[in-house]
């Protein structure tokens, strides 16, 4: 059976999630589709697409330029702000997801990946309630040990 997108609902690779998720793989293949579309291949160069996407950033970042210190869950937001940062957020995700692409880099796989290494790199024995980064932790190990052919 094919759900949205023509995407079939059996496929546990590309369903959505029961949260309303999405997974990388979807957003992939909407913004090849979109690019196609458009005939914009020519111009999703990876050093184009990262300067999109930097630009994007500097987007996400005026949204919460001057506000302070903004708790979780932005209780003080109206509607029209919490979607402004939506778009704004999503503009980042599809340049992101777009780049790995283009560069034939699984995101998904990359990300996985970083999460494990980051984790033996900031064992919680040694870095529980602290900001410092692991290069200041005590009993720091040797920067070598977090190379991924390691993990």
């Amino acid at each position: 059976m094919k759900g949205e997108g023509g995407i079939s609902d059996e496929d546990p690779t590309k369903v959505l999630a029961a949260g309303g998720g999405v997974t990388i793989e979807e957003l992939q293949v909407k913004m090849a589709e979109f690019t196609r579309e458009r005939n914009w291949d020519q111009f999703h160069s990876p050093r184009n697409l990262l300067l999109a996407l930097v630009g994007e950033v500097g987007e996400l970042s005026e949204i919460f330029q001057w506000k302070g210190e903004v708790p979780k869950g932005l209780p003080d937001w109206n509607a029209a702000e919490k979607e402004h940062l939506g778009e704004e957020l999503s503009d980042v995700l599809l340049y992101l997801v777009r780049l790995a692409d283009i560069c034939e880099v699984d995101l998904g796989e990359a990300a996985l990946r970083k999460v494990k290494k980051n984790g033996l790199k900031y064992p919680v024995e040694r870095c529980k309630g602290s900001s410092k980064k692991y290069t200041h932790l005590t009993n720091v190990v040797n920067e070598e040990e977090f190379r991924v052919d390691h993990i």
